[in-house]
């Protein structure tokens, strides 16, 4: 539900207010001042800090998150990996083997091959060397260069070994990404359901909460006025019994009946500072900060739903309440949730492409070149760490195919499972449906009941104010007596509780027939939805 933008304004206000107060002034009365609420400002306030509503709304939240994980799994899945490796001590991959002499003999390989050329050279002045004499001239080369070559016992071994990887996939079919999406997207539209429909709830609890701090400040302010009307009669008594024209039981009988309606008083004051707490309680108020509220409880159109029959109130409901379709998305997601279970029978088909980058560089990079006009002559180079020696790149791409074709039968007894599911969704809706037939119903009688009981109660305190007129004229006159007067004042008393229990009861009863049947909305809504339920019915 949108809040409108006055609302937030005064709840601005009202915070603002509330830090000021947290805050010591110099002034000597350092107490909060109270604040004073009507029954939308209430509202308002609730739907903003009510911690059930805060709860809820997060929910809705999480469901949005849960929207955008499922829409991950047929979005580009990109991963980049990268690892290090120090090789403290490489076994030798060709030991035990006749490949070990082989490369042995790659000495004698250039021995013959020098041997060859001076034999088809015709330059005299070079002739076949033998071996030995081969291997000794090439270390004197190495000797003159400044050359000492680095021996060790396993020419394979590569001291640093560097791995860097890119694979970029993406799901080109894949009927269970789908089926998990449609979820997500039915999950977040029955949280926001549920919300709407906890807002309409808080609605009619802060409403009933509003109305019950009021009929108890009223309750204590009618046995306030009967409490001193009493009083008045307590002293008139008095004044009788000093003229000797009553007797003093009469006296002690007013004082403690006066007693009794000061106690009662008393209770009725703490009832209704009760009632403010859980008020408080409920509009996220602290308990400490006072409050007072504007407003009267008054009813201002008792026959606003008299003419609405129940198929009427019925066919609203199943329109509006967001409750029924909360529970008809559960069927859906249910359905759903079947069909993710059946998708288990399809193959997922992707597309990637890798790249990687591997590198094996040794701590020594250092290089012996050799003339290729002479074997005897060497020249070294001394290779930067990312040369191009030691770092190779890998590119590939293609196509995965997955398909689980046999899996025990899960899959079917998980689908299985799945429909009974649905079924018991549907039952739910349709027990929710007859469900809210029966609140509408009550929720009309109770409304119609409360409206003949507040026309009576409206009647009778009249009559009982009158009665009270006319019994404290007679006592007057002297042709009553006090018992008479006290009666009438009883009787007004007792009348005006009646009508505000009354005037309450009809309230709540509204309020819980618009909860009923969806109607219930945030202030400056109300007027809206009531013309369009008032245009149905014509």
């Amino acid at each position: 539900m949108n809040i409108p933008r006055w609302s937030i304004a005064g709840l601005a206000l009202l915070m603002a207010t509330w830090s000021l107060e947290a805050q010591p002034l110099h002034a000597p009365d350092t107490s909060p001042q109270p604040i004073v609420l009507t029954l939308e400002e209430a509202i308002q306030i609730a739907l903003v800090q009510n911690r059930m509503l805060q709860r809820i709304r997060l929910d809705v939240d999480h469901a949005r998150a849960q929207v955008r994980e499922a829409w991950g799994q047929v979005l580009p899945q990109v991963n980049l990996s990268a690892d290090y490796a120090r090789n403290l001590k490489t076994p030798n991959p060709f030991a035990g083997s006749a490949a070990g002499r082989f490369f042995q003999s790659l000495g004698f390989l250039d021995w013959l091959a020098y041997n060859e050329r001076a034999r088809t050279d015709d330059n005299p002045d070079t002739e076949p060397i033998s071996f030995g004499e081969f291997v000794e001239r090439q270390q004197r080369g190495l000797q003159e260069a400044g050359i000492r070559l680095r021996v060790g016992d396993n020419p394979f071994a590569v001291d640093n070994r560097f791995t860097a990887g890119l694979t970029i996939e993406q799901t080109l079919f894949s009927k269970t990404a789908f089926a998990a999406i449609k979820g997500a997207e039915i999950l977040k539209e029955i949280n926001q359901r549920g919300a709407t429909r906890q807002e309409q709830l808080l609605i009619d609890q802060v409403r009933r909460a509003f109305y019950g701090a009021l009929l108890a400040q009223e309750q204590a302010r009618v046995m306030a006025q009967s409490v001193e009307r009493t009083r008045e009669t307590w002293q008139e008594t008095i004044r009788r019994v000093a003229q000797g024209v009553a007797p003093k039981f009469q006296r002690l009988s007013v004082e403690v009946e006066l007693a009794n309606l000061e106690s009662q008083l008393i209770q009725a004051q703490n009832q209704a500072a009760q009632t403010l707490d859980q008020l408080k309680l409920l509009l996220g108020i602290p308990i400490e900060q006072p409050l007072q509220l504007r407003g009267a409880l008054a009813v201002t159109d008792p026959g606003r739903y008299q003419q609405i029959s129940l198929d009427e109130a019925v066919s609203l409901a199943l329109e509006r309440r967001p409750d029924l379709e909360q529970l008809r998305l559960q069927v859906r997601l249910r359905e759903i949730d079947r069909e993710l279970a059946s998708a288990a029978r399809y193959p997922r088909l992707s597309a990637f492409a890798s790249f990687s980058y591997i590198g094996n560089v040794p701590d020594y990079r250092t290089i012996v070149l050799s003339d290729p006009n002479d074997p005897f002559k060497f020249s070294q180079r001394t290779n930067g760490f990312f040369s191009r020696d030691y770092w190779n790149p890998s590119v590939n791409i293609g196509v995965r195919l997955t398909w689980t074709l046999f899996s025990g039968f899960q899959t079917s007894a998980r689908v299985q499972q799945r429909q009974i599911a649905v079924k018991q969704a549907e039952l739910q809706y349709l027990q929710q449906l007859e469900q809210v037939r029966l609140e509408v119903l009550q929720a009309l009688r109770d409304l119609e009941a409360a409206r003949k009981r507040l026309i009576s109660q409206e009647r009778n305190v009249e009559r009982a104010e009158l009665n009270y007129e006319h019994a404290r004229i007679r006592l007057r006159e002297g042709v009553a007596s006090p018992l008479e007067e006290r009666e009438a004042s009883q009787q007004l008393d007792q009348s005006r509780l009646n009508y505000l229990q009354a005037v309450y009861d009809y309230l709540t009863a509204q309020s819980a027939f618009e909860t009923a049947v969806g109607l219930i909305a945030p202030p400056g809504e109300e007027d809206r939805l009531i013309l369009t339920l008032h245009n149905k019915i014509r």
